[in-house]
């Protein structure tokens, strides 16, 4: 049976890009239905109950949701082209942890840096910054997370930096003074064409975050 492959998507989601990177990189062909969260669709919530959120992968009428967990199960489902995660369990460990590490520290914070002000959004742009720092001494001198092909790290962290101009534009600094190595590694990443056609332009974003923060009072 050929498998049928959907994914509820929102194209501002950093968290849904990582799929459709995903998808890319194993050359998955795929449905991608368009989600508004301020409306959410039937099928949204019938696949994702729990959270209602997207990315919801499903598979042969399966749903997978949780975008780590996601990319991880592509990985397995179609591991025999272009692996994303080790076949060695520590490395496979180390790789979870650091993707992790993006979800907890990197995803949250930034939020914080465009849509605060004052002594908040100074703060937030701190952190961002630390935690970016640590990114590239994990990097080394590697071209990817993942070696020399990108991997499951790479896959966790690029879609964040289509947000990189709107943090910047809002938070008057430079990502790129403070952090050379990682807007060098987002470059290498954007060279691959599984990244550069899932991830929108920084100026859409921007548009994106401007409407969200006249929508809700706060621009």
């Amino acid at each position: 049976m050929e498998d049928k492959v959907i994914l509820l998507d929102l194209w501002s989601s950093s968290f849904a890009m990582r799929v459709k990177i995903a998808l890319a990189e194993k050359g998955i062909e795929y449905d991608c239905k368009a989600e508004n969260l301020f409306d959410k669709s039937p099928l949204l919530l019938e696949m994702n109950p729990t959270h209602k959120r997207v990315p919801v992968l499903i598979h042969n009428g399966k749903p997978i949701c949780e975008s780590l967990v996601i990319v991880e199960y592509i990985d397995e489902v179609w591991h025999d082209k272009s692996p994303l995660l080790s076949s060695d369990p520590y490395q496979r460990s180390e790789a979870r942890f650091w993707a992790d590490y993006v979800d907890k520290k990197i995803f949250g914070i930034g939020k914080r840096v465009w849509s605060s002000k004052g002594e908040d959004q100074e703060a937030a742009k701190k952190e961002l910054i630390e935690y970016l720092k640590t990114m590239e001494e994990e990097l080394g001198e590697k071209h990817f997370f993942g070696g020399d092909t990108i991997g499951f790290v790479d896959v966790a962290l690029v879609p964040i930096t289509s947000w990189f101009y709107t943090f910047e534009t809002y938070g008057n600094f430079s990502i790129e003074a403070e952090c050379p190595k990682i807007i060098a590694w987002a470059k290498r990443c954007l060279g691959k064409e599984s990244v550069a056609k899932s991830l929108p332009h920084p100026h859409n974003i921007y548009a994106y975050a401007l409407g969200l923060k006249k929508k809700f009072g706060s621009a």
